[in-house]
């Protein structure tokens, strides 16, 4: 009974605050202090700390010596490499998707794509971040070569790892990247050349990885331990 009550507010504090990181509230580099988020979720340290090394085996934290816990800061090299590479995989298996999608699949792409354009004037980039990834795994899952489309999901997947959301840092990149989503079906729709639908995709991926790397290097920095 005390391992289930102990493994439940572990959870209770592993969603707490990964939400938090998500959402930017807790952002790159805020110290994460045991004793203050344990009285603010009523309970112990000892799941508060379970919760922690749980998001640094995620990636999402990281300890440092005579530091304590942190969220990880973006590492600018791994994002942007991150980002090329995912970009070069999922636009050639988004051009080679192209001639399987048919209109359902088109337009499921599109409904996805609305609800992220409902979501522009009463942002929540943890949930838009969720719908886009929605919206382009409909175009890259029917990819017929195997191997690109694991290179697509490790990609996804190694992003993720590096930060849940980049929109949660530019927020004026998501009203471009709904309208760049209605070209890429356009294009689909028109039967337009692989190659254009492929560089289509591409750049997309790219607009949004220059416009987090611009916003990175804009931003105020913050004294250690405080909110980012």
């Amino acid at each position: 009974m005390t391992a289930v009550a102990a493994l439940s507010k572990s959870e209770q504090a592993y969603a707490w605050i990964g939400s938090r990181i998500a959402a930017h509230t807790f952002g790159p580099g805020y110290r994460l202090v045991l004793g203050p988020i344990a009285e603010e979720l009523g309970m112990s340290v000892v799941p508060v700390r379970e919760a922690i090394r749980r998001l640094e085996a995620e990636g999402l934290v990281t300890f440092e010596r005579n530091v304590g816990a942190r969220v990880t800061l973006v590492d600018e090299s791994e994002y942007a490499h991150t980002m090329e590479t995912l970009g070069l995989v999922e636009g050639a298996a988004t051009a080679l998707s192209a001639p399987l999608l048919d209109e359902e699949a088109l337009a499921a792409a599109e409904e996805v794509n609305d609800r992220m354009a409902r979501l522009l004037d009463h942002f929540d980039a943890h949930t838009f971040t969720t719908l886009n990834r929605q919206f382009h795994s409909v175009l890259f899952e029917p990819c017929p070569n195997p191997h690109l489309l694991e290179l697509v999901h490790r990609g996804w997947s190694r992003l993720s790892g590096i930060r849940d959301s980049t929109f949660a840092y530019v927020p004026g990149r998501a009203t471009h990247s709904v309208e760049e989503h209605a070209q890429i079906l356009d294009l689909i729709r028109s039967g337009a050349e692989p190659l254009e639908i492929e560089l289509a995709a591409r750049n997309h991926r790219w607009r949004t990885k220059d416009a987090f790397l611009d916003a990175l290097h804009n931003r105020p920095r913050h004294a250690p331990g405080g909110e980012s």
